[in-house]
């Protein structure tokens, strides 16, 4: 099917995320708008130690109105690396650097209006560093065992989208001995 932009107007600019309003004609000729959230994107992290346990962060959620506990993430820098992001974002979060990353994959986050995808990688060997947070980041960390993940995740603690994906493809790792 073809679907052509015609037009994009941006409605807003801020400093992570963009709105715009695009005029697009569908493969019938009629034309449509929609809006659409662009992002440059991000990287999560699984950090898995040694014992197993995966670290989380926790931390406000102003949309949420709430804390909630996520992998480690954050946004790209125009044209960044999505591993060196992982990387930087990995150490800036928890205080912890890994000396061995694997791809697990890229996900959309809101595909019917947003243009992030983020891109989770696993991260093993774990070492302690420094936090070094933002000066607006609120960041504790806590670890949990894969089973004890998953169980929040059936009792509605963890929410997250990237986390419950980086979650379920971590077990899937483990337990088809790709860890």
């Amino acid at each position: 099917m073809n679907f052509k932009t015609i037009k994009q107007e941006e409605i807003y600019k801020g400093k992570i995320i963009s709105l715009v309003k695009d005029t697009i004609e569908l493969p019938d000729g009629r034309t449509t708008t929609r809006d659409v959230v662009l992002h440059n994107g991000a990287a999560a992290i699984v950090p898995v130690d040694n014992q197993g346990n995966i670290l989380f962060v926790r931390q406000y959620r102003h949309p949420a109105k709430e804390e909630l506990i996520e992998i480690p993430a954050g946004t790209l820098e125009k044209g960044e690396d999505p591993l060196e992001c992982a990387k930087r974002e990995l150490e800036e979060e928890t205080g912890y650097k890994a000396s061995k990353f694997s791809y697990i994959c890229s996900m959309y986050t809101a595909v019917g209006f947003c243009t992030e995808i983020i891109h989770i990688y696993l991260a093993k060997d774990l070492v302690k560093t420094n936090q070094n947070l933002d000066e607006d980041e609120f960041i504790t960390i806590e670890k949990y065992s894969l089973k004890e993940a998953i169980d929040m995740i059936f009792h509605g603690i963890i929410k997250d989208s990237k986390t419950i994906a980086g979650i379920f493809a971590t077990k899937e790792l483990i337990e088809n001995n790709k860890y």
